[in-house]
């Protein structure tokens, strides 16, 4: 089996086209990120001295909620806007998991 074959069943899509499209809005969105980083870094005044743990919030608050925007961005651009939102999706689900109630036992009778 291929590397596309495989995944195009994960992904549940049909076509080797849309698995390379795919493929380019990940490597696209990815590509733009390590260019806004660029940028971005001096500007909040990192340097190679700046404790790690810094740096680790500062990608958490800023680089990877606009990786998943550079993702919806690309997607649309390149035709696969309803794949992306799926996804992003059930990423907000699974981040926002630990926030959510869960719902109280109700009372049988």
């Amino acid at each position: 089996m291929s590397w596309t074959d495989r995944l195009k069943e994960k992904w549940g899509i049909k076509s080797t086209g849309h698995v390379i499209v795919i493929c380019i809005v990940f490597s696209l969105a990815g590509l733009s990120i390590t260019q806004i980083k660029r940028v971005f870094w001096p500007l909040l005044g990192f340097t190679p001295e700046t404790p790690f743990w810094l740096k680790v919030v500062a990608w958490l608050l800023l680089v990877f909620p606009t990786y998943q925007v550079m993702l919806m961005i690309f997607g649309t651009l390149l035709g696969q806007f309803r794949f992306f939102w799926e996804k992003e999706k059930k990423m907000f689900l699974f981040f926002s998991k630990p926030f959510r109630r869960k719902p109280s036992p109700s009372p049988e009778g």
